[in-house]
């Protein structure tokens, strides 16, 4: 394998030959690639390109018509996403997928609620573990009982960062995590992606924005209305190459 340290571990996430056609229109063709522990690759290309797609067909939750998914080496089957997230995969989407009207802490363990022996919600734990993750990934909130549509949209991006953090045992796909957010908050979401590196997790990321792609991801992986067009080593290329490989303009 090339590269550098990283790339002598066993890769964490293998993708093989993945094919996806909804009815006859070809969403992925043939697409390739392995992620590593610990490794930030960013999948980068025009809209329609097929990034979503591919991030759910890995999360569970469209099956590729053929090819083959690998994780620790195994070949996994994900029948919904509960499965995926059950083998320690974790999605956050663009619409964060969170319940508004509910504090932090419930947030965090939404639907996998810490329950005390006689079946009352432990929420002096729940409150605890959570509070302790987000001063661990610096996010800055109020308090873990804060309620979530009082916080600002970096806030509500940091509690659902936090939370795939929490419970991804291997993996992190993020669709577009800053792509409402302003500066400051955005450059706080990059650090804590960054931050997920040092806890040896792999991260697959869809950005539309080339500059965080370069201050962030090890690698740059492009597609073009479903094709791999190419995976380069972010050190090794420049926004130049990936442009034109983005758009078939050299």
């Amino acid at each position: 394998m090339s590269g550098g340290n990283m790339m002598i571990s066993e890769p964490v996430l293998e993708l093989q030959n993945i094919h996806k056609a909804f009815g006859g229109v070809v969403a992925i063709e043939d697409f390739s690639l392995n992620l590593h522990a610990g490794e930030i690759v960013a999948l980068v290309g025009d809209n329609g390109a097929g990034k979503s797609t591919l991030i759910k067909i890995v999360s569970g939750v469209h099956t590729p018509n053929s090819g083959t998914i690998m994780l620790d080496r195994e070949q996994v089957s994900f029948a919904d996403a509960s499965v995926a997230r059950s083998r320690g995969v974790e999605v956050v989407y663009q619409d964060l997928a969170l319940a508004d009207l509910q504090p932090v802490y419930m947030n965090m363990f939404l639907g996998r609620e810490l329950v005390r022996p006689i079946g009352l919600l432990d929420r002096k734990k729940m409150l605890r573990e959570t509070q302790q993750l987000v001063e661990e990934l610096d996010v800055r909130i109020p308090s873990a009982s804060a309620i979530i549509r009082d916080l600002s949209g970096g806030q509500r991006q940091g509690v659902a960062i936090a939370r795939a953090t929490h419970w991804a045992k291997k993996l992190i796909l993020l669709d577009e995590p800053t792509a409402a957010l302003g500066v400051a908050e955005t450059a706080k979401v990059e650090k804590i992606v960054s931050a997920l590196k040092e806890r040896n997790i792999a991260v697959l990321i869809i950005s539309h924005s080339l500059d965080q792609v370069f201050r962030i991801s090890d690698r740059i992986c492009v597609l073009r209305r479903g094709v791999q067009i190419g995976v380069r080593e972010t050190a090794k290329t420049d926004k130049n190459e990936i442009v034109s490989m983005i758009t078939g303009v050299n």
